[in-house]
């Protein structure tokens, strides 16, 4: 088994040369792509853009990331997946004189185990769900109308399934350009980000979950991934074996951060999950879901992209751990609050106010 994982990953080592000797100008690329693959942007502008056209694909999006990430983690501590950028310098596989060379980046130097990837599986999850949520709302009014499907809704199927493909071969491309994973990491990523996609896509409970769901799932999720922890940690298991060795092999310490390792991941989405259900629950959505025409979607928009733009420059202090998995729970959780309550009240509230002063002169003359 050690020998084929060492071939494996042997073929991923060259794949990443490769591609670094022959593809040195797609570096930027590569780089902005792992950069959008990080599932920071579902939260941060696919979620608020899509919860105010439709609530039900935002509200859908956020539980194909957490879950398929809380699941991302809990193979990773599974599968004691290595990463390129250090596995190269340690493994036997090679013999001293013809170790390759493979360069990093800032992105290189995650600190969790590495399979399958994140990024491919966070990815996969997202833009599937979005490909079939926009051709379930293009079905839908086929229905409505009684009209067999066209031409063009063959196109745009056809549209959307390539724009699908290729952009998780830039990710899976990019992932393993800049040393991050193998490409068996990557392919696992992608499969298994689609099939949670696609439990969520048959899932319909979410749409109707009250606060308790919301409160008892976080719950269960934290308290089993830090259980599963504990556990293997008492019978000898180091589950953060990970961290030394990206400490050790990455050329930059400052390269290294407390972002990536497995337990700020879990803490960001238990939060946002958590955040979601305080927002779909709080009487100042209640009251933002009293008006909601056009004007007002596109102002709950554009002022959730800002307001989050800004929210997202205040970066936990990492002098302390233990204060900056706090501060990214109540960072995360804030993300849906702002969203879908706060946002849209205040918008909706500016609305009304001004609708009122435009009719007072004409009522005034009555």
């Amino acid at each position: 088994m050690n020998a084929v994982m060492d071939a494996a990953q042997g073929f991923g080592v060259s794949s990443t040369r490769y591609l670094q000797t022959n593809y040195p100008d797609a570096r930027g690329l590569f780089l902005w792509v792992s950069w959008a693959a990080d599932l920071r942007n579902t939260f941060f502008i696919f979620f608020p853009l899509w919860f105010h056209l439709r609530s039900s694909v935002g509200i859908k999006l956020i539980w194909v990331a957490v879950i398929g990430d809380w699941l991302n983690l809990v193979f990773k501590w599974i599968l004691f997946g290595e990463r390129p950028y250090w596995w190269v310098h340690e493994t036997a596989h090679y013999a001293n004189a013809d170790r390759p060379h493979i360069e990093q980046y800032p992105m290189t130097c995650e600190t969790g185990p590495g399979s399958p990837s994140g990024h491919a599986m966070g990815a996969a999850g997202i833009y599937y769900t979005l490909v079939t949520s926009i051709l379930a709302i293009m079905t839908s009014k086929k229905k409505g109308g009684g009209k067999r499907p066209t031409n063009r809704d063959w196109y745009l199927k056809a549209a959307l399934w390539t724009l699908f493909s290729g952009v998780q071969v830039c990710v899976c491309l990019s992932r393993v350009f800049i040393a991050a994973h193998f490409p068996h990491q990557v392919v696992a990523g992608v499969i298994t980000g689609i099939i949670v996609a696609e439990v969520f896509n048959r899932t319909q409970w979410i749409y109707s979950a009250g606060m308790k769901k919301y409160f008892y799932t976080t719950l269960f999720l934290t308290s089993f991934a830090v259980g599963f922890y504990l556990l293997l940690r008492s019978v000898g298991v180091d589950l953060l074996w990970t961290m030394e060795k990206a400490q050790k092999w990455c050329v930059r310490p400052e390269w290294v951060n407390l972002d990536s390792t497995p337990f700020a991941s879990l803490l960001r989405n238990m939060g946002t999950l958590f955040g979601l259900g305080l927002a779909l629950h709080s009487p100042l959505y209640a009251e933002a879901k009293r008006s909601g025409g056009r004007t007002s979607k596109v102002g709950c928009v554009v002022g959730s992209l800002v307001l989050l733009h800004l929210f997202d420059s205040f970066k936990p202090p990492t002098h302390t751990a233990a204060l900056f998995y706090l501060l990214s729970f109540c960072k995360s959780a804030t993300v849906p609050l702002v969203a879908v309550s706060i946002v849209p009240y205040f918008v909706n509230g500016a609305l009304s106010l001004q609708s009122k002063k435009g009719a007072w002169p004409r009522d005034y003359t009555h």
